[in-house]
Protein backbone atom coordinates (compact mmCIF):
# COMPACT_ATOMS: atom_id res chain seq x y z
CA UNK A 1 0.00 0.00 0.00
CA UNK A 2 1.08 3.63 -0.93
CA UNK A 3 -0.33 6.68 0.56
CA UNK A 4 0.50 10.22 -0.11
CA UNK A 5 1.56 13.57 2.13
CA UNK A 6 0.31 16.23 -0.06
CA UNK A 7 2.10 19.40 1.74
CA UNK A 8 3.63 19.47 4.87
CA UNK A 9 5.54 22.62 7.11
CA UNK A 10 7.25 20.42 9.49
CA UNK A 11 11.10 20.29 9.70
CA UNK A 12 10.81 16.72 8.79
CA UNK A 13 8.53 13.68 8.50
CA UNK A 14 10.34 10.90 10.41
CA UNK A 15 7.18 10.04 12.51
CA UNK A 16 4.76 9.78 10.23
CA UNK A 17 7.02 7.80 8.13
CA UNK A 18 8.27 5.80 10.78
CA UNK A 19 4.47 4.95 11.80
CA UNK A 20 4.01 4.15 8.38
CA UNK A 21 6.28 2.77 7.07
CA UNK A 22 6.37 0.14 10.13
CA UNK A 23 2.74 -1.17 9.22
CA UNK A 24 4.21 -2.01 5.67
CA UNK A 25 3.19 1.56 4.01
CA UNK A 26 5.31 3.40 0.94
CA UNK A 27 5.34 7.06 1.92
CA UNK A 28 5.62 9.56 -1.38
CA UNK A 29 6.24 13.01 -0.25
CA UNK A 30 4.70 15.98 -2.29
CA UNK A 31 4.17 20.36 -1.63
CA UNK A 32 1.13 20.12 -3.28
CA UNK A 33 -1.23 23.79 -3.81
CA UNK A 34 -3.72 22.62 -6.61
CA UNK A 35 -5.92 20.32 -7.55
CA UNK A 36 -3.57 19.30 -10.40
CA UNK A 37 -1.03 19.25 -8.19
CA UNK A 38 -2.80 16.36 -5.93
CA UNK A 39 -3.65 14.78 -9.00
CA UNK A 40 -0.30 14.44 -10.16
CA UNK A 41 1.48 13.39 -7.27
CA UNK A 42 -1.22 10.68 -6.03
CA UNK A 43 -0.88 8.15 -8.77
CA UNK A 44 -1.21 4.96 -7.30
CA UNK A 45 -1.72 6.08 -3.44
CA UNK A 46 -4.61 4.46 -1.64
CA UNK A 47 -4.42 7.30 1.05
CA UNK A 48 -3.84 11.02 1.52
CA UNK A 49 -2.00 12.60 4.20
CA UNK A 50 -3.27 16.68 4.02
CA UNK A 51 -2.42 19.76 5.31
CA UNK A 52 -3.49 22.56 3.45
CA UNK A 53 -3.41 21.16 0.19
CA UNK A 54 -7.42 21.07 -1.31
CA UNK A 55 -8.87 17.73 -2.53
CA UNK A 56 -12.31 17.81 -4.28
CA UNK A 57 -14.38 15.63 -6.92
CA UNK A 58 -11.65 16.22 -9.34
CA UNK A 59 -8.92 14.88 -7.22
CA UNK A 60 -11.51 12.14 -6.00
CA UNK A 61 -12.83 11.36 -9.74
CA UNK A 62 -8.95 11.60 -11.17
CA UNK A 63 -7.42 9.15 -8.59
CA UNK A 64 -10.47 6.64 -7.95
CA UNK A 65 -8.04 4.33 -5.82
CA UNK A 66 -8.18 6.76 -2.77
CA UNK A 67 -10.38 5.26 -0.39
CA UNK A 68 -8.89 7.69 2.71
CA UNK A 69 -8.31 11.59 3.05
CA UNK A 70 -6.64 11.76 6.59
CA UNK A 71 -6.00 15.36 7.69
CA UNK A 72 -3.45 16.70 9.76
CA UNK A 73 -5.75 19.00 11.64
CA UNK A 74 -8.68 19.41 13.07
CA UNK A 75 -10.48 20.91 10.78
CA UNK A 76 -11.57 19.86 7.52
CA UNK A 77 -12.34 22.53 4.91
CA UNK A 78 -9.75 22.06 2.74
CA UNK A 79 -11.49 18.84 1.67
CA UNK A 80 -14.57 18.29 0.07
CA UNK A 81 -16.60 16.15 2.56
CA UNK A 82 -19.72 16.13 0.55
CA UNK A 83 -17.61 14.93 -2.63
CA UNK A 84 -16.04 12.30 -0.51
CA UNK A 85 -19.18 10.88 1.25
CA UNK A 86 -20.91 10.40 -2.09
CA UNK A 87 -17.88 8.14 -3.27
CA UNK A 88 -17.59 6.28 -0.24
CA UNK A 89 -14.45 7.85 0.55
CA UNK A 90 -13.29 8.20 4.29
CA UNK A 91 -12.00 11.70 5.51
CA UNK A 92 -10.59 11.45 8.94
CA UNK A 93 -8.69 14.11 11.40
CA UNK A 94 -7.00 14.63 14.66
CA UNK A 95 -9.18 16.08 16.41
CA UNK A 96 -8.25 17.08 19.92
CA UNK A 97 -4.41 17.33 19.98
CA UNK A 98 -4.51 21.12 20.40
CA UNK A 99 -7.92 21.71 22.79
CA UNK A 100 -5.94 23.26 25.81
CA UNK A 101 -3.28 25.49 23.78
CA UNK A 102 -5.79 26.86 21.10
CA UNK A 103 -8.08 27.60 24.41
CA UNK A 104 -5.26 28.99 26.51
CA UNK A 105 -4.05 31.43 23.71
CA UNK A 106 -7.07 32.63 22.54
CA UNK A 107 -7.37 33.67 26.44
CA UNK A 108 -3.98 35.15 26.53
CA UNK A 109 -5.29 37.09 23.28
CA UNK A 110 -8.03 38.34 25.72
CA UNK A 111 -6.09 38.88 28.31
CA UNK A 112 -3.40 40.88 26.78
CA UNK A 113 -6.06 42.56 25.24
CA UNK A 114 -8.02 43.52 28.50
CA UNK A 115 -4.97 44.27 30.40
CA UNK A 116 -3.36 46.77 27.31
CA UNK A 117 -0.40 44.80 26.98
CA UNK A 118 0.15 45.29 23.70
CA UNK A 119 -0.24 49.24 24.06
CA UNK A 120 2.00 49.40 26.91
CA UNK A 121 4.91 47.86 25.40
CA UNK A 122 4.34 49.92 22.12
CA UNK A 123 4.15 52.70 24.46
CA UNK A 124 7.39 51.79 25.84
CA UNK A 125 9.83 50.93 22.98
CA UNK A 126 8.34 54.24 21.25
CA UNK A 127 9.54 56.33 24.18
CA UNK A 128 6.40 56.55 26.41
CA UNK A 129 6.37 55.29 30.30
CA UNK A 130 2.98 56.57 31.32
CA UNK A 131 0.73 53.77 32.52
CA UNK A 132 -2.38 55.90 32.16
CA UNK A 133 -1.35 56.38 28.25
CA UNK A 134 -2.35 53.32 27.10
CA UNK A 135 -6.56 54.20 28.17
CA UNK A 136 -8.35 52.46 31.29
CA UNK A 137 -8.31 48.60 31.56
CA UNK A 138 -11.26 47.64 32.86
CA UNK A 139 -11.55 44.54 36.20
CA UNK A 140 -12.33 41.42 34.40
CA UNK A 141 -14.29 40.29 37.37
CA UNK A 142 -16.83 42.55 36.35
CA UNK A 143 -17.09 41.61 32.34
CA UNK A 144 -18.90 39.30 30.92
CA UNK A 145 -17.06 36.38 28.31
CA UNK A 146 -19.05 34.94 25.75
CA UNK A 147 -18.01 31.75 24.15
CA UNK A 148 -19.08 31.03 20.08
CA UNK A 149 -18.64 27.47 19.65
CA UNK A 150 -18.89 24.48 22.78
CA UNK A 151 -17.48 22.29 21.31
CA UNK A 152 -13.74 20.58 22.86
CA UNK A 153 -12.21 24.28 22.62
CA UNK A 154 -14.93 26.47 23.29
CA UNK A 155 -15.71 24.57 26.70
CA UNK A 156 -12.49 24.56 27.41
CA UNK A 157 -11.75 28.10 26.97
CA UNK A 158 -15.18 28.35 29.20
CA UNK A 159 -13.81 26.10 31.71
CA UNK A 160 -10.06 28.05 32.17
CA UNK A 161 -12.34 31.81 31.94
CA UNK A 162 -14.64 30.78 34.41
CA UNK A 163 -12.01 31.54 37.48
CA UNK A 164 -11.43 35.23 36.02
CA UNK A 165 -14.75 36.42 34.31
CA UNK A 166 -17.62 37.60 36.14
CA UNK A 167 -19.48 35.60 33.96
CA UNK A 168 -19.69 33.00 31.02
CA UNK A 169 -22.22 33.14 28.06
CA UNK A 170 -21.93 30.89 25.44
CA UNK A 171 -23.77 29.96 22.26
CA UNK A 172 -23.84 26.79 20.38
CA UNK A 173 -26.35 25.63 18.14
CA UNK A 174 -25.55 21.86 18.29
CA UNK A 175 -25.47 21.72 22.17
CA UNK A 176 -28.40 21.07 24.28
CA UNK A 177 -29.11 23.11 27.81
CA UNK A 178 -27.46 19.93 29.70
CA UNK A 179 -24.05 19.71 27.46
CA UNK A 180 -23.43 23.52 29.17
CA UNK A 181 -21.49 23.58 32.46
CA UNK A 182 -23.21 25.12 35.37
CA UNK A 183 -20.80 28.21 35.00
CA UNK A 184 -21.39 28.83 31.62
CA UNK A 185 -25.31 30.63 30.69
CA UNK A 186 -26.89 29.33 27.51
CA UNK A 187 -28.10 32.52 25.14
CA UNK A 188 -29.10 33.00 21.76
CA UNK A 189 -26.29 34.38 18.89
CA UNK A 190 -27.31 37.87 18.89
CA UNK A 191 -27.60 38.31 22.96
CA UNK A 192 -24.49 36.50 22.76
CA UNK A 193 -22.29 39.86 21.11
CA UNK A 194 -24.97 42.27 22.84
CA UNK A 195 -23.92 41.01 26.10
CA UNK A 196 -20.35 39.95 26.44
CA UNK A 197 -17.16 42.14 26.81
CA UNK A 198 -14.97 40.02 25.21
CA UNK A 199 -16.27 36.89 22.67
CA UNK A 200 -14.16 34.59 21.30
CA UNK A 201 -14.62 32.48 18.60
CA UNK A 202 -14.58 28.20 18.47
CA UNK A 203 -16.57 27.35 15.27
CA UNK A 204 -15.56 25.13 12.43
CA UNK A 205 -15.67 26.63 8.98
CA UNK A 206 -18.40 25.60 7.25
CA UNK A 207 -21.10 27.26 4.75
CA UNK A 208 -23.07 28.26 7.97
CA UNK A 209 -19.87 29.78 9.49
CA UNK A 210 -18.25 31.69 7.07
CA UNK A 211 -18.36 35.51 7.58
CA UNK A 212 -20.95 34.52 10.16
CA UNK A 213 -18.88 37.19 12.04
CA UNK A 214 -20.11 40.40 9.74
CA UNK A 215 -21.62 43.61 9.87
CA UNK A 216 -24.95 42.42 11.68
CA UNK A 217 -22.86 40.93 14.46
CA UNK A 218 -20.43 43.54 14.85
CA UNK A 219 -22.72 46.07 14.98
CA UNK A 220 -24.40 44.29 18.30
CA UNK A 221 -20.87 44.29 20.27
CA UNK A 222 -20.62 47.40 22.86
CA UNK A 223 -17.93 49.84 22.31
CA UNK A 224 -14.78 49.15 24.02
CA UNK A 225 -15.32 45.57 23.56
CA UNK A 226 -13.37 42.63 22.68
CA UNK A 227 -13.09 39.98 19.92
CA UNK A 228 -10.75 37.08 19.48
CA UNK A 229 -10.55 34.55 16.99
CA UNK A 230 -8.40 31.28 16.81
CA UNK A 231 -11.12 28.97 15.01
CA UNK A 232 -10.78 30.01 11.12
CA UNK A 233 -9.85 33.12 9.69
CA UNK A 234 -12.93 33.00 7.26
CA UNK A 235 -15.45 32.96 9.83
CA UNK A 236 -15.32 36.68 10.60
CA UNK A 237 -15.58 38.80 7.69
CA UNK A 238 -12.64 41.15 8.15
CA UNK A 239 -13.99 43.45 5.40
CA UNK A 240 -16.55 44.25 7.76
CA UNK A 241 -14.41 44.26 10.82
CA UNK A 242 -11.69 46.43 9.83
CA UNK A 243 -13.63 49.77 8.99
CA UNK A 244 -15.12 49.10 12.68
CA UNK A 245 -11.61 48.46 14.58
CA UNK A 246 -11.79 51.46 16.36
CA UNK A 247 -14.82 50.74 18.40
CA UNK A 248 -12.49 47.62 20.06
CA UNK A 249 -10.39 48.17 22.80
CA UNK A 250 -9.11 44.87 21.26
CA UNK A 251 -9.11 42.67 18.60
CA UNK A 252 -6.77 39.22 18.89
CA UNK A 253 -6.52 37.28 15.60
CA UNK A 254 -4.63 33.99 15.42
CA UNK A 255 -6.21 33.20 12.17
CA UNK A 256 -6.83 34.78 8.85
CA UNK A 257 -8.68 34.55 5.69
CA UNK A 258 -5.57 34.74 3.77
CA UNK A 259 -1.92 33.95 5.23
CA UNK A 260 0.52 35.22 5.50
CA UNK A 261 -1.24 38.29 6.39
CA UNK A 262 -0.97 40.79 3.00
CA UNK A 263 1.62 43.58 3.98
CA UNK A 264 -0.56 46.08 2.81
CA UNK A 265 -3.53 44.61 5.96
CA UNK A 266 -4.87 47.82 7.65
CA UNK A 267 -4.58 45.33 10.57
CA UNK A 268 -0.58 45.84 10.90
CA UNK A 269 -1.05 49.07 11.89
CA UNK A 270 -3.83 48.80 14.13
CA UNK A 271 -2.55 49.49 17.64
CA UNK A 272 -5.51 47.57 19.52
CA UNK A 273 -4.95 44.49 17.38
CA UNK A 274 -2.85 41.72 18.19
CA UNK A 275 -1.43 39.20 15.81
CA UNK A 276 -0.16 35.54 15.88
CA UNK A 277 0.54 32.90 12.89
CA UNK A 278 -2.11 30.59 13.61
CA UNK A 279 0.12 29.18 16.27
CA UNK A 280 -2.25 28.75 19.01
CA UNK A 281 -2.61 24.89 18.57
CA UNK A 282 1.46 24.56 18.96
CA UNK A 283 3.35 22.86 21.61
CA UNK A 284 6.05 20.36 21.42
CA UNK A 285 3.15 17.69 23.03
CA UNK A 286 0.65 18.83 20.65
CA UNK A 287 2.52 18.66 17.71
CA UNK A 288 3.74 14.88 17.85
CA UNK A 289 0.00 13.97 19.16
CA UNK A 290 -1.30 15.84 15.58
CA UNK A 291 1.25 14.01 13.90
CA UNK A 292 0.74 10.96 14.99
CA UNK A 293 -3.24 10.41 14.87
CA UNK A 294 -3.35 11.89 11.86
CA UNK A 295 -0.91 8.70 10.29
CA UNK A 296 -2.22 6.85 12.98
CA UNK A 297 -5.49 7.03 10.85
CA UNK A 298 -4.27 5.39 7.62
CA UNK A 299 -2.73 2.50 10.23
CA UNK A 300 -5.69 1.83 11.23
CA UNK A 301 -7.64 1.90 8.00
CA UNK A 302 -5.48 -0.40 6.63
CA UNK A 303 -5.43 -2.75 9.41
CA UNK A 304 -9.14 -2.57 11.12
CA UNK A 305 -11.03 -1.01 7.88
CA UNK A 306 -11.71 2.41 9.37
CA UNK A 307 -9.24 5.51 10.80
CA UNK A 308 -9.66 5.84 14.31
CA UNK A 309 -11.08 9.85 14.24
CA UNK A 310 -13.39 9.59 11.14
CA UNK A 311 -15.34 12.93 10.03
CA UNK A 312 -17.11 10.55 7.22
CA UNK A 313 -17.76 7.01 6.96
CA UNK A 314 -16.82 5.55 3.86
CA UNK A 315 -16.94 2.12 2.10
CA UNK A 316 -13.72 1.75 0.59
CA UNK A 317 -11.44 -0.75 2.01
CA UNK A 318 -7.55 -0.40 1.97
CA UNK A 319 -5.81 -2.58 -0.71
CA UNK A 320 -5.66 -6.29 0.31
CA UNK A 321 -8.71 -5.82 3.18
Amino acid sequence: MKILVTDHSFPDLALETDLLEKAGIEVAVAQCGSTDAVIAAAAGCSALLVTYAPVDAAVLDARPEIGLVSRIGAGFDSVDTHAAQTRGVWVANSPDYGSSEVALHALSLGLALGRRLNRFDADIRSGTWNAFAAGVPRRLAEMTVGVLGYGRIGSRFAYFAQSMFGQVLAHDPFCIDGDFAPYVKPVGLDELFERSDLVSIHVPLSSATRHLVGARLLDRMRPGSILVNTARGAVVDLDALIPRLAKFDGVGLDVLPIEPIPRDSPLLAARNVILTPHAAWYTDSAERELRRKAAQNIVSWMTVGRPDYPVVTGTRQAPGR
